[in-house]
């Protein structure tokens, strides 16, 4: 096979660079090692930064966001006794949107799914140092198949075969010592908007998916097992660290639960020749500020407008300031997630317990921390490079 742009990963980066450099008219051909069904249900993200919604509207996927979606003009940020919102709106002018990437993701797949090979195996970069890369693979049924390229894309996550394709760079990681236990429930949500809860027993958190489906988390060990936590032990434990007199926590049918370890992760260079990563192939960052969909949004406007230029009128000055151009804002929400993760997450140790309780009291009481906080959240503006 010959197309322009050979993309690994049809998550919704790899999906949504594939739609965007179609509407410029290049070439693309995606493969994923998962089946449809698989892909379609991972449950994961759900707030959508302002840049990305502004995109996805732009590229034709807004419809059924606007239908679905949910506009969010603040968070909630509590601690025991303390209930204060931050206002977007007020601060920013910006909002973000509660629309989760499984929702992304169907949309992105019907427009792309028919140039997606699924359940592939043996997959494998070569001569990505060339200006002739070439993606291998071998198809559902069995088929060996190698697709020539002009470009190759790694938008297949930390454990799939694009990063480790790049000759050894630099790379920063934490592990931190807490992880999530996470609910979706089918019960209306018992907010308007998001909860950031510290609490001396673990953070919690507050979400939604839809206006009859809830999303909460709870702080956990990094080894703790999701057997070891019944629904009704989930429901109780939630409802001492989201407590708050005068409000009550609904409670209903849990669908799905699962314990995620949290993590900050960096690594250099994310391009080596024709082959560039975006994404959680090139970075991860603790959920708190949800920044990882958004990050791997941003990576895809920039690099699609590097591509763009290149195929249209042979300018690589974009290709060649991409990494320098990603790399600002994956650095920028990587503080902010770590940030957000070490302000709400208790460490038994009690001098960080008063440390954090002090840095919230700031953020509610100070307009200018407010704002600092608002902005990262909804989101800075895309950098990619385009000056017309």
């Amino acid at each position: 096979m010959r197309t322009q742009v050979a993309i690994v990963g049809a998550g919704p980066a790899g999906l949504l660079l594939s739609h965007l450099l179609s509407l410029r008219g290049v070439d693309s051909v995606v493969v994923e090692n998962r089946s449809r069904a698989y892909v379609e249900a991972r449950i994961r993200a759900g707030v959508l930064e302002q840049d990305t919604v502004d995109l996805l509207v732009a590229s034709g996927l807004g419809d059924r966001l606007r239908e679905h979606g949910m506009r969010h003009d603040g968070i909630h940020l509590q601690w025991p006794g303390e209930r204060h919102r931050i206002d977007f709106r007020a601060l920013t002018g910006r909002s973000v949107w509660i629309y989760g990437q499984t929702e992304v993701v169907k949309d992105l797949l019907g427009v792309r799914g028919d140039d997606v090979w699924f359940e592939v195996t043996d997959t494998a970069l070569h001569d990505v140092d060339t200006d002739r890369p070439r993606l291998s693979f071998v198809d559902a049924e069995g088929t060996p198949r190698v697709v020539q390229a002009d470009v190759v894309v790694g938008a297949d996550g930390f454990h799939g075969v694009s990063r480790p394709t790049i000759p050894a760079g630099r790379a920063w990681e934490r592990e931190y010592p807490y992880a999530w236990l996470g609910i979706l429930a089918e019960v209306p949500p018992s907010t308007d908007e998001l909860i950031y809860a510290w609490h001396p027993r673990g953070f919690a958190m507050h979400s939604m998916r839809s206006p009859r489906l809830s999303r909460l988390y709870l702080q956990v060990a990094p080894g703790e097992r999701v057997e070891d936590w019944s629904d009704d032990r989930i429901w109780d434990e939630l409802g001492v660290r989201l407590g708050l007199d005068g409000w009550s926590l609904g409670t209903g049918p849990i669908v799905d639960k699962g314990v995620t370890p949290m993590r900050s992760f960096v690594s250099t260079p994310m391009r080596h020749g024709r082959l560039f990563l975006v994404g959680d192939a090139a970075h991860i960052v603790p959920p708190t500020g949800a920044k990882g969909l958004n990050l791997a949004v941003a990576d895809v406007a920039v690099l699609t407008e590097a591509l763009g230029a290149f195929f249209a009128e042979g300018r690589t000055d974009l290709l060649d300031g991409y990494e320098d151009r990603a790399l600002r804002r994956v650095w920028r929400c990587t503080h902010f997630s770590w940030w957000m993760t070490s302000m709400l997450h208790t460490s038994g140790d009690e001098l960080d317990q008063q440390l954090q309780l002090a840095q919230l009291a700031y953020v509610c009481s100070s307009e200018a921390a407010a704002t600092s906080l608002a902005e990262n959240y909804v989101g800075l503006p895309h950098d990619t490079g385009h000056t017309a």
